[in-house]
């Protein structure tokens, strides 16, 4: 299986393809909750240059209603299996659940993705058992209420500080630092001005050390700047905002659209490297 971070190593933006198995996910619910189908956009998307697929069974957008763990388990570890005996790809496990972690790390995940910067009962334990990458999100509340009045002295520097929490939560339960990621949480109690705040002064974020991840892929934020563009609309804002977020130094870049991004990314590094 390929390690991200040799990936990470060669300077290169990766990029992350979604791979929702749920029915209401915001942009793509229901269009892979079937094995067969999910394997085939997991397997298109590494064809169109994807470095690491990001299987979730649980929406995480704003109003979600929570799934039990046997239900997440069964949506993901199937999927897993299916797409790891056909491809050595980096897989992503998005759940915020130990049970789901450790079950779809024993399926043949490599990452564990988690929008509650492993803040649930037993993630901390179960992460440093498994000895694997991790990303750390940051959310203000959780789905159900997150966009609910969310505020901030400074966002950036509020989040900083979350960031440098959890760090060390997860140092003292063993997890090495040379283990996680961090995601600043576009849209995941955010407001509008927040997210651009966010994006403008990324950079900042580098001074802690570690790899940054931005999921900024068809999020709200792009529909409101772009007229109420719904969703599948929403993919020239995208580009755009990856672009951007890659001249602020972000790492990885968790998308629906894989084709367009790393074409985008790729005349960046051409710059970038000239």
């Amino acid at each position: 299986m390929t390690d991200i971070f040799s990936l990470l190593s060669s300077g290169k933006p990766l990029v992350m393809g979604v791979l929702n198995t749920t029915p209401d996910s915001f942009s793509d619910g229901g269009q892979y909750n079937s094995l067969q189908t999910a394997t085939r956009q997991a397997l298109k998307m590494q064809q169109q240059g994807a470095d690491i697929i990001d299987v979730g069974g649980e929406s995480t957008r704003p109003g979600a209603k929570p799934v039990s763990l046997e239900d997440e388990i069964q949506r993901v570890v199937p999927v897993i299996q299916s797409l790891r005996q056909q491809s050595d790809i980096c897989i992503s496990i998005d759940t915020s659940k130990a049970g789901v972690m450790q079950a779809a790390i024993e399926a043949g995940a490599n990452i564990i993705n988690d929008v509650n910067a492993l803040r649930a009962a037993g993630a901390l334990k179960v992460c440093a058992e498994l000895d694997v990458p991790v990303c750390l999100m940051h959310m203000q509340g959780e789905p159900r209420t997150m966009q609910t009045s969310p505020a901030y002295k400074d966002v950036v520097d509020d989040i900083k500080f979350f960031f440098e929490q959890r760090i060390e939560c997860c140092i003292n339960a063993g997890i090495k630092q040379q283990n996680i990621i961090i995601d600043p949480g576009f849209g995941f109690g955010k407001t509008l001005q927040h997210n651009l705040q966010l994006l403008k002064r990324l950079a900042e974020f580098k001074s802690l050390g570690l790899p940054v991840l931005v999921g900024l892929s068809r999020k709200s934020m792009l529909g409101k700047l772009l007229d109420n563009a719904p969703v599948e609309e929403r993919l020239y804002g995208s580009v755009a905002a990856a672009v951007l977020a890659r001249t602020n130094g972000a790492n990885i870049f968790r998308v629906h659209d894989v084709k367009p991004t790393v074409d985008a990314l790729k005349v960046c590094e051409a710059i970038n490297n000239t």
